[in-house]
């Protein structure tokens, strides 16, 4: 990524489990002892997802874990937090997710000028053949990478 990004987190799993469409930039809302926290690195994306409530567009089940000097400033690890896009963009999310059968999956969590940032997936799910395509097509590619290394001289 360009200067001043530093990425904290990243959802892997959601690229072998979906197609990716399209991707977006969106602020997320949090507390300050979580703000500390994530800065640690101590999050984890696995199984999170977003859903539109009234206009507006949560992330759930993202484990934040409780920042260690927050004692009664922390919040539980799991609540729902408020992502910030504009409304055109939360509305074109949730047409698609209305209508195509979209998923919107949180891909990667980072620090953008020391500001909490989240990179959202307008995604489509696979079918098991197509994960099994996605394995076979990395496995040529290292297979391709390694011959190449072996017969380079230098």
């Amino acid at each position: 990524m360009s200067e001043g990004i530093k990425i904290l987190a990243q959802n892997r799993k959601a690229y072998h489990d979906y197609f990716v469409e399209e991707k977006l930039e969106a602020g997320i809302a949090l507390c300050g002892t979580e703000v500390k926290s994530v800065r640690l690195g101590n999050l984890n994306l696995k199984d999170s997802y977003c859903a539109a409530r009234g206009g507006e567009l949560f992330l759930l089940n993202m484990h934040i874990s409780p920042y260690e000097q927050g004692n009664l400033f922390n919040r539980d690890p799991l609540r729902e937090r408020k992502l910030l896009l504009h409304k055109r963009e939360i509305l074109k999310l949730t047409q698609a997710v209305a209508r195509d059968g979209y998923s919107i999956i949180p891909l990667a969590v980072y620090l953008k000028r020391s500001r909490v940032k989240l990179e959202i997936g307008l995604c489509r799910g696979k079918k098991l053949y197509d994960k099994r395509e996605s394995i076979q097509q990395r496995d040529l590619e290292r297979e391709n990478r390694r011959f190449l290394k072996e017969r380079d001289p230098s």
